[in-house]
């Protein structure tokens, strides 16, 4: 499998370095990143990383301006592209098709091959604008991916809730996340919810707690 990985100047660069780290765990997944101007700066501040360090996670890397790449062209092959995380503005970029850079070229490529479109948008409160692009590439094909917090897992800190964002984007394209806790269902088939917790038993901690999978 071939994927392209853009990461944009959002917050949660670390979203793309972690996405980035499990994918080398899949030797049969060759990974094309893209990093944005922005992003560099990004990553620095947060996570004290270099493009450079960054970089060296991925199979191939390209300049955010190298309009003249190979995933700037549908002629070559790839199972899909994930942006993580994707800025307001790239994701504006996206949607009218302004392919003013590689990163959104790329996913532009992306869309008009019918591959899949895995966007990570980081942006609160959205406003009206950012949710008709959002509705407008859903229903082009993409695949809007917010990187919502999970309860249900009980993450002990941002790890591992960093490990089930990335462990959902990575069920998009079939590949098993070795980090991620999956819900297994209620411990009792027959327990009902109540007013006042399960059958009338309040709901604990272990009522909802997943499994390592």
């Amino acid at each position: 499998m071939r994927l392209v990985v853009a990461i944009t100047g959002a917050t949660g660069a670390v979203l793309g370095v972690r996405l980035l780290q499990e994918l080398r765990l899949h030797e049969d997944v060759e990974t094309h990143l893209v990093v944005s101007r922005w992003a560099r700066s990004t990553l620095m501040v947060e996570s004290g990383l270099t493009t450079a360090e960054v970089g060296a996670l991925a199979d191939v890397t390209y300049s955010p301006d190298d309009q003249g790449a190979a995933i700037s062209s549908g002629s070559f092959p790839v199972d899909g592209m994930v942006v993580m995380p994707c800025s307001m503005k790239t994701l504006a970029a996206v949607r009218t098709g302004y392919a003013d850079g590689l990163v959104a070229r790329a996913a532009d490529v992306t869309l008009k091959e019918r591959r899949k479109l895995v966007l990570v948008p980081r942006e609160t409160p959205l406003n009206d604008i950012h949710l008709d692009n959002l509705l407008t590439l859903s229903r082009m094909g993409a695949v809007i991916l917010p990187p919502m917090l999970t309860f249900y897992n009980h993450p002990s800190g941002v790890d591992d809730m960093v490990d089930h964002i990335v462990s959902r984007v990575l069920d998009q394209f079939g590949i098993a996340a070795h980090r991620a806790r999956r819900w297994q269902g209620l411990p009792d088939a027959n327990l009902t919810p109540t007013a006042d917790g399960l059958n009338g038993r309040p709901v604990t901690a272990n009522a909802t707690r997943g499994t390592t999978s």
